[in-house]
């Protein structure tokens, strides 16, 4: 756990120093969260039931949505990643779907894991009608496993980005009729070579992110590792690639490509998930917005860069088991906008639930991280415990 009389970077005009904001300040004073976004308190819409929560049960009780797999079929070495890291450890767990999974989960807390086909997934195939298909068998064949282990596994939906019309068919039919809760994208797709790709910002696929905000579900933006031919700067270094550096470069700028395209004036409602705290976004909002103002001056945007990350982001701790920085997120966009994940199997699950388990959080706080936002979110029908 971090020193506790560490410095953190509270506004000047919060007047809170870190010890005090960790041990419980109320959330109505939190009131230097982004522009745009609403006041952490501002939670009348919620039920109490979900947001507040004193007692924390003994049984597990989290909701954790940064969790991956893979099957058999989608054996993703024959595009690299998996095993290229070495870690054949990780590459069991992402096949294990059933009981030692579960087992995990308890030793973590964790009551209910939504889970995600492993990067680059569906992303990387790089022809369209190959991609339809693919996704649909993914979705068929994550459908039957959810069904083995009812209230314990949900799924996110592997989307052919490839085709926006049928990659907005599938996302309705995977939340209408396999109960999935959003979709996850793996950030750009292949089209056609490996060094063509298109990302979310497409004009292309304005259709589809029309779907997307009827739906009413967010989406999981996850990062790949950049092209091949776009890692230059990562030559003789491959230990920077992936988690370790990478994939927040990637997809901390696919995001910003969403906010200055004006995909949120259009579609106001849309919310995005990024991994990772962010990767490391609300950490740079305000030289992010301040820069941008100076060099597009006359932006037609409705909000600065700020005000969107406030908006229309929620921002999960997946990999990322650090209080301090946490708490500065939390301090940015708003407590009902941090989540609980833990980046499973790539990161510890058990590790990551202890973490949430002892850090210097106010329980409400703890609920609300580890279970009240994500049932709210996702509209969740889950008992208190499993």
């Amino acid at each position: 756990m971090p020193n506790a009389d560490l410095p953190i970077c509270l506004p000047e005009s919060s007047g809170l120093k870190r010890r005090s904001f960790m041990l419980g300040v109320p959330t109505a004073l939190m009131s230097s969260a982004l522009p745009g976004a609403p006041p952490a308190q501002a939670q009348t819409n919620i039920p109490a039931s979900s947001t507040t929560r004193t007692d924390i049960p003994t049984r597990p009780w989290k909701v954790a949505f940064e969790e991956h797999y893979i099957t058999p079929h989608f054996d993703i070495d024959r595009h690299g990643g998996t095993r290229r890291a070495h870690r054949p450890t990780v590459y069991r767990n992402l096949l294990d779907v059933d009981a030692p999974r579960i087992e995990q989960m308890d030793r973590a807390g964790i009551q209910y894991a939504i889970l995600s086909l492993n990067t680059p997934g569906i992303q990387a195939e790089t022809y369209p009608q190959t991609a339809v298909r693919q996704a649909r068998f993914a979705n068929d064949e994550l459908r039957r496993i959810v069904e083995r282990h009812p209230g314990r596994l949900g799924g996110f939906a592997a989307l052919p980005m490839h085709d926006p019309t049928a990659a907005a068919d599938e996302l309705e039919r995977a939340v209408r009729e396999l109960g999935f809760h959003a979709p996850l994208v793996n950030s750009f797709s292949n089209l056609h070579t490996d060094n063509t790709v298109t990302y979310l910002d497409d004009p292309q696929l304005l259709p589809f992110w029309e779907r997307v905000q009827d739906l009413g579900v967010p989406l999981y933006l996850h990062p790949r590792d950049p092209l091949p031919s776009q890692q230059l700067m990562f030559r003789d270094r491959p230990e920077l690639l992936a988690a370790t550096w990478a994939y927040l470069v990637e997809s901390s700028t696919h995001a910003l490509r969403l906010i200055t395209s004006g995909l949120f004036d259009r579609f106001p409602r849309l919310q995005i998930c990024l991994g990772h705290l962010g990767e490391a976004l609300p950490f740079y909002a305000w030289r992010l917005s301040a820069v941008y103002a100076r060099r597009v001056p006359h932006s037609k945007l409705k909000q600065d860069i700020t005000g969107y990350l406030g908006s229309n982001f929620h921002y999960t701790t997946s990999g990322f088991f650090d209080t301090a920085a946490t708490l500065e997120v939390m301090d940015r966009v708003g407590l009902d906008r941090v989540h609980f994940s833990t980046d499973y199997p790539w990161m510890d699950m058990v590790e990551g639930g202890h973490w949430l388990d002892t850090a210097e959080l106010g329980d409400d706080d703890r609920w609300r991280i580890g279970r009240g936002n994500a049932i709210d979110l996702f509209k969740l029908n889950l008992p208190p415990s499993a």
